[in-house]
């Protein structure tokens, strides 16, 4: 094997050789992109609708992201948070009005930003430990998240994990208010709830949530990694139910592509966190933080897009479900929706890239699409039409 020779035939031996098998790959080579395409080791162009997984809102390529890395180049890459420097304070200032929150800490992913807020979350509330989340809810790999993610499959074989999480129903108020005591220290709840399946939370039962907080004293956490910086048309997924949170979780689109992530406090946990509580070397780099300030410029200037585009595409889907049994249901907003098949989903996404179009699944039968923020209605049009060939959809479910 050649040491040079990056051919897709020597990417995949190489990796059989050296790498970690944590991932079962998809024999894909995207090696180049623009705009909401990718391009693969021979130059054929796909839409890339899954974005790194809700990573790539401003595309591949995006003139001000380019820019920003080759002016920043020759300055400071790393300078660790002992010192200042701008770009941390840009960025969360930005965070912090457009939130309505108070403050933000950065660190370098998602599982770390829910790290971080469990262990606020304990400083305010001293003796506790006991955190509600949800059953199919996906808070990240790392031992404390793990154990707040409620996927069995993931958890078992690390078991036993971090004690005291209960988990209930997505949407189950009843469950809701009988598992949230004066025990308990935290509740985490994606609005939108990615990993398992695109599933929305119901204003009522986030609602719900709110009201059990203020009475315990818990902590109310949102775990916006994948739903949040613009996904669901708002620049943040709370802002369209009225419920404010005591802290919201950021990472995916955050650093442009870099690692970053972020947890952004309000009242509730304001003066418990003290120098020494929490660290980090790489997060709030000034790089990453330098891109997240385009990131979210530009997703401020692309959210009447993000949801005009989302009405539309939803609309077509629910047209698409009322032509084809084997589309179970349609579930989403903005740019991120789940397509619920009667068939296994990885199945079907293979056959889409064999079609020129890059899409993600939830479970076993959703189809994910997370596709960047510029992408244009000629993607999407696409896409539907790829899936009606690939469902074979011959059988109207209408009378």
């Amino acid at each position: 094997m050649l040491l040079h020779d990056e051919s897709p035939l020597a990417v995949e031996e190489r990796e059989r050789a050296f790498l970690l098998g944590t991932y079962n790959r998809t024999p894909f080579h995207p090696r180049s992109g623009r705009g909401a395409h990718l391009f693969d080791a021979d130059g054929k162009p796909y839409w890339d609708l899954l974005g790194g997984i809700a990573v790539n809102v401003l595309g591949h390529r995006h003139p001000r992201l380019v820019k920003t890395l080759r002016d920043e180049a020759t300055g400071l890459l790393h300078i660790s948070n002992l010192y200042y420097h701008p770009a941390q304070g840009l960025l969360a200032e930005r965070l912090v009005r457009a939130s309505g929150m108070l403050r933000a800490f950065f660190c370098n992913s998602g599982t770390e930003a829910n790290e971080a807020a469990l262990k606020f979350a304990r400083l305010a509330n001293p003796g506790r430990s006991h955190v509600v989340a949800l059953k199919e809810s996906f808070h990240g790999r790392t031992l404390g998240s793990l154990s707040m993610t409620g996927h069995d499959a993931y958890r078992e074989p690390f078991a036993p994990l971090v004690p005291g999480v209960t988990f209930i129903e997505p949407n189950d108020v009843a469950a809701l208010e009988a598992a949230i005591t004066e025990e308990t220290c935290a509740i985490f709840l994606e609005p939108v709830m990615g990993e398992g399946g695109i599933i929305p939370l119901d204003v009522d039962f986030l609602a719900a949530a709110r009201k059990a907080a203020d009475r315990t004293g818990a902590i109310l956490v949102f775990d916006e990694i994948q739903c949040g910086l613009g996904r669901t048309g708002t620049m943040f997924a709370f802002e369209q139910t009225g419920i404010v949170p005591d802290a919201v979780t950021l990472a995916k689109p955050l650093g442009g592509g870099l690692p970053l992530g972020a947890v952004v406090i309000g009242p509730a946990l304001d003066g418990f966190v003290k120098p020494g509580h929490h660290g980090t070397t790489f997060g709030g780099n000034p790089l990453a933080c330098r891109l997240g300030a385009i990131v979210f410029d530009e997703t401020r200037k692309l959210l009447p897009r993000v949801q005009t585009m989302g009405d539309w595409f939803g609309n077509e889907l629910r047209k698409l479900q009322a032509r084809s049994s084997a589309i179970v249901d349609v579930r989403g907003s903005g740019l991120m929706w789940g397509i619920e098949l009667d068939r296994p989903a990885s199945a079907v996404a293979r056959e889409l890239l064999a079609h020129g179009i890059v899409v993600g699944t939830a479970r076993e039968k959703v189809l994910r699409l997370l596709p960047p923020y510029v992408t244009p209605k000629k993607a999407l049009s696409e896409f539907i039409g790829a899936l009606e060939s690939v469902l074979g959809v011959t059988t109207e479910k209408a009378a």
